[in-house]
């Protein structure tokens, strides 16, 4: 069945591979977009020119609809959820909010028994305070409140509840050149010049997963029925330390790593450098239908898709 789908930043990275694999499947698609960023789609879809946080532009691009299912991207704070109530409550289908891992942050990082993964319930998003008075839309503190602003927005929408919420909580992504984080590529480009790698816990295991396999995962979530926060991840989390010997191993590059203690602060020495594991259970997403994968599968190509020697 043809949906009306709305995107919000659907002109980057995983974005634009959603609004490929909406268009594939039949779905009328419009994307909110600031018009700063080209995009490929040609008259296949609808652009509406407007900006995330500006609200009478925010209701503007609702009166578009109605829409089936609004993909929102770009929610980043409890200003912006606020905006996103006010503008689609009463007038969508299925609202899918693009949250985090890094949302178990404000769990801290304490030991956890061996094999015990963080479960969607362990972070009571409800409970979580709003502060209504930090400069959320200041752009000089984007980077310092990305983790809080996911939480709160999480926890402005959820304690709302006028919207049918969904918030899939994504692992780290790894992509290959057109991931523009550059995160995978520092790696890369540390073993290529035979730097050592700092780094602070040995077992610290992150979550990840590709970028496809994240639009994959959302195209999906949009396509159900169920609300509330849902994990997404491949199998095979690695520590900073251990993503770096892979690296090694791939491009056949000898690499050196250091352990600083005490820990810095997490993600300080490097990408994805923690205190403290912090991995996803999946068991929410297997019991609706949906099948992960294993970073096996996928992580030594996407490595070489960094390294100058292979392309």
């Amino acid at each position: 069945m043809t949906k009306n789908i709305l995107v919000i930043g659907g002109t980057r990275f995983i974005g634009r591979l959603l609004v490929q694999r909406l268009l594939r499947a039949g779905h009328r698609v419009t994307i909110a977009t600031r018009g700063y960023a080209p995009d490929p789609f040609g008259g296949s879809i609808q652009r509406i020119r407007t900006d995330r946080r500006n609200e009478p532009g925010m209701r503007k691009l609702a009166d578009a609809g109605p829409f089936d299912i609004v993909y929102d991207q770009m929610c980043y704070s409890p200003l912006d959820a606020a905006i996103a109530v006010r503008s689609f409550a009463g007038k969508v289908g299925r609202y899918v909010m693009t949250s985090t891992v890094d949302a178990y942050r404000v769990l801290g990082f304490h030991a956890r028994p061996d094999g015990v993964r963080l479960l969607e319930t362990d972070l009571a998003v409800e409970a979580q305070p709003i502060d209504t008075a930090y400069p959320w839309h200041d752009p000089r503190r984007a980077t310092e409140c990305y983790v809080s602003g996911k939480v709160q927005a999480e926890a402005y929408l959820a304690r709302d509840g006028s919207l049918p919420l969904v918030t899939p909580r994504l692992a780290h992504v790894l992509g290959g050149p057109e991931d523009f984080t550059g995160r995978l590529a520092h790696y890369v480009e540390l073993a290529r010049a035979g730097a050592v790698l700092p780094y602070s816990n040995e077992d610290a295991a992150v979550s990840f997963m590709t970028a496809h396999a994240a639009a994959d995962f959302l195209f999906w979530t949009g396509m159900q029925s169920f609300t509330g926060p849902v994990n997404a991840a491949c199998d095979g989390a690695l520590s900073a330390a251990g993503l770096y010997r892979r690296v090694g191993e791939v491009l056949e590059t000898a690499v050196k790593t250091r352990r600083v203690t005490p820990p810095e602060a997490p993600g300080r020495l490097s990408p994805f450098d923690l205190p403290g594991a912090m991995v996803m259970d999946t068991s929410r997403a297997r019991a609706l239908g949906y099948r992960f994968g294993h970073t096996d599968e996928w992580l030594d190509h996407t490595i070489r898709q960094h390294d100058l020697t292979f392309v």
